[in-house]
Parts: structure tokens; C-alpha cells; sequence
């Protein structure tokens, strides 16, 4: 059941908007981390191959970064974050936010539309129990 955030904390949380790539792929790579502690999901983006990996990696260095700074947690505390809610949205909107529209030439003057999906990318860090 998601969390209401009017009542109660949900956490560390950042996000990067409008990043260009599509949702689908970058929903893949979300799913290897979700649930895992800080540094465990940190060297698994290092080793995953993907455009998606590596903004996903930012993300969550700076939800790390938040905790250090917004939330003066050092030490042991640090240790304990993991992921406990990371989700993607498709980025709405129209023109250079959101998807771009392009056309592509085809045969007999005809053209086929393509369209680049961009994302927002959200990660909240939590501490165990």
C-alpha cells in the first residue's frame, strides 16, 4: 500500500527529471536494486552496462548525500539506508519536456513518427529497524 506523505515521513527521497531515456528501460535496471542496502545496490549499477544504471547510480548518491546533509546521519546510521521505494514515471508534457516527436523518411513520400520518451526517476532511502 504506498505511503500517504501528509502523514507520515516517507524519507530521503531525491529525483531527476526529464532524464532521456525511456521508462521501460529504466524500469529493468530499478528492479535490480530495489529493497537493497546503499552500497550493495551502488556496486551493482557500477557493473550494469546501461545508460539507465548510471542515472540511476546519480540518484541515488544524492539521496545518499541528502541524508548526510539534510539529515546529519554519519556512522553506523549511514550503513543501515537502504531502498525502500525507487519507481519511474514517463515524463509528460510537450516540447524539449516530455516526449520528443520526430519524423523519419520513408519510401514514396511517407514518414513514420518517433517518439523519445523521456523519465522522472525517483529513489527514497530508509534506515532497518
Amino acid at each position: 500500500m504506498p505511503r500517504n506523505p501528509k502523514t507520515e515521513e516517507r524519507g530521503i527521497e531525491a529525483s531527476h527529471r526529464y532524464a532521456r531515456v525511456s521508462p521501460q528501460k529504466c524500469r529493468l535496471v530499478a528492479d535490480l536494486v530495489r529493497g537493497r542496502n546503499y552500497h550493495e545496490a551502488q556496486s551493482i549499477l557500477h557493473f550494469t552496462t546501461n545508460k539507465s544504471a548510471r542515472l540511476i547510480a546519480k540518484v541515488l548518491q544524492s539521496a545518499y548525500h541528502n541524508a548526510m546533509n539534510n539529515f546529519h546521519l554519519r556512522g553506523e546510521r549511514l550503513e543501515d539506508l537502504y531502498i525502500s521505494e525507487i519507481w519511474i514515471d514517463e515524463a509528460g508534457g510537450l516540447g524539449i519536456q516530455g516526449k520528443l516527436k520526430r519524423i523519419q523518411p520513408r519510401a514514396q513520400g511517407r514518414a513514420n513518427r518517433i517518439i523519445k520518451r523521456s523519465s522522472h526517476i525517483h529513489v527514497v532511502l530508509d534506515q532497518r529497524d
